[in-house]
């Protein structure tokens, strides 16, 4: 099916438009609600990048293109009826312009409107990779928003002088406990290694999925394709 056959096949609404719904692909974390036309899909389909449609504005903007939050498009779902788009993408830095991940950080409760906290955003998720992702997202909002009571915010201010030092003095503390075989530290050593190794994933963008995507090759290599 060619490119226009998708474009008759989608059924857009009056004003031309389809809801697109953007999702992170390793976390499946809902991250906004957005609005296309055939225009703003068809440079999404072309350049593998989030083309939407401003209904205020009157135009199509590039996701990212002031903030250089970008997402990179991996996969575009069509709902049942053909009226509604799941997209799934590799999030760079936050989605929501208010320096949130995610544009869904309100929750309501108790005929109230509140802001979630920071450790209740990610009760959904359900695989046990989460918590990488978890913790990689809110070192990303850290960056975006700084802290000065923020232990990753303080890593980020000197990363090349501090995040090489931590992660050595994290490295060397796992091979003691590895040598001296005391499991309970191990276990605590590798999650500072972890961490930190995580901040420095942050610090230059790339996102865990990045790496989980290295050891499945490196399995499926292994295994003989």
């Amino acid at each position: 099916m060619n490119l226009k056959n998708i474009l008759e096949s989608i059924k857009f609404n009056k004003d031309g438009l389809i809801p697109a719904i953007v999702q992170e692909e390793g976390t499946t974390q809902v991250l906004m609600l957005a609005y296309m036309n055939e225009e703003s899909l068809t440079k999404t389909l072309k350049t593998g990048k989030s083309w939407f449609y401003s209904r205020s504005k009157k135009r199509l903007w590039l996701k990212g293109e002031t903030s250089g939050n970008t997402q990179k498009v991996k996969r575009i779902y069509l709902d049942c009826d053909n009226d509604a788009l799941l997209i799934l993408v590799e999030q760079k830095g936050v989605a929501c312009h208010t320096g949130r991940y995610s544009c869904f950080f309100k929750s309501i409760e108790n005929n109230q409107i509140k802001e979630t906290r920071e450790k209740e955003k990610f009760n959904y998720l359900s695989r046990e990779k989460d918590i990488i992702n978890e913790i990689y997202q809110v070192i990303q909002e850290r960056k975006s928003n700084y802290q000065s009571d923020s232990y990753v915010c303080k890593l980020l201010t000197q990363p090349e002088d501090r995040l090489p030092k931590k992660i050595g003095e994290e490295a060397t503390e796992v091979i003691i406990a590895l040598k001296d075989k005391d499991k309970t530290s191990l276990i605590y050593e590798i999650a500072d290694l972890w961490f930190h190794t995580l901040v420095a994933l942050g610090y230059l963008d790339i996102s865990p999925e990045e790496v989980f995507k290295e050891l499945r090759k490196r399995r499926k290599l292994k295994n003989g394709g």
